[in-house]
């Protein structure tokens, strides 16, 4: 079974951002990531919600927003409007996730998760079954072109037998440092959603280099 490609905008070019969303547009890539970053949760700001209506005006895969922020709570709503497929909140930003992810649900999105590198799997027991996703971050987020930390194999695979265990529907999505050396690794370990910048979009055929993600 071949993973779900969800190309990072991030690495994108934003001069000529309607150029490479057409490129998604015609690709294999089923979602498009979009890494949204306040300059508090982590060391950088991103881009705001013009973008992501823009965007969701002109994409035609479904957007994957991860909120890398204070406070996501807030931002539910406008989110929604922006006609974003998933909304997902880091475990480490949210004082009460389980009223978060049923406000995203209420909102009409799928409520994704993620964890820190050094944030333990054993923190989502209580909230599994109720999320659509888990997203993993295999390097620490804030910065495109990191380097892959190797522990995320080990981490991945523990979350998939605790995913199976619980009967739980929930996606395991990674981000960082994704490439065709450790693409390959991860979907052995039971990633289903593989997020990927830099490689993708700096690649000599963008199109290709997702079908081959897509493919492994």
């Amino acid at each position: 079974m071949s993973c779900i490609i969800s190309p990072s905008l991030l690495s994108a070019n934003f001069l000529d951002l309607r150029k490479d969303i057409e490129m998604i547009n015609n690709s294999e890539a089923q979602w498009l990531h979009m890494d949204i970053m306040d300059g508090s949760f982590v060391p950088n700001i991103s881009f705001g919600f013009p973008i992501l209506e823009a965007v969701g005006k002109f994409c035609t895969k479904q957007m994957d927003v991860h909120f890398m922020i204070e406070n996501p709570e807030k931002y539910i709503s406008m989110t929604a409007k922006t006609s974003a497929a998933i909304m997902t909140v880091h475990i480490e930003a949210c004082k009460h996730l389980h009223r978060t992810v049923q406000q995203i649900h209420s909102a009409g999105m799928k409520a994704g998760v993620a964890l820190n590198p050094a944030t333990p799997i054993c923190l989502l027991e209580d909230i599994l079954a109720d999320i659509d996703l888990v997203l993993i971050m295999s390097v620490n987020p804030g910065f495109g072109g990191q380097k892959f930390i190797t522990n995320s194999l080990k981490k991945i695979a523990k979350l998939k037998k605790m995913i199976q265990e619980t009967e739980s529907n929930a996606l395991i999505e990674v981000d960082g440092g994704v490439n065709k050396e450790t693409a390959p690794l991860l979907v052995k370990a039971g990633t289903d959603v593989l997020v990927s910048g830099s490689y993708i979009f700096k690649s000599e055929n963008p199109v290709n280099t997702i079908s081959e993600l897509r493919n492994l």
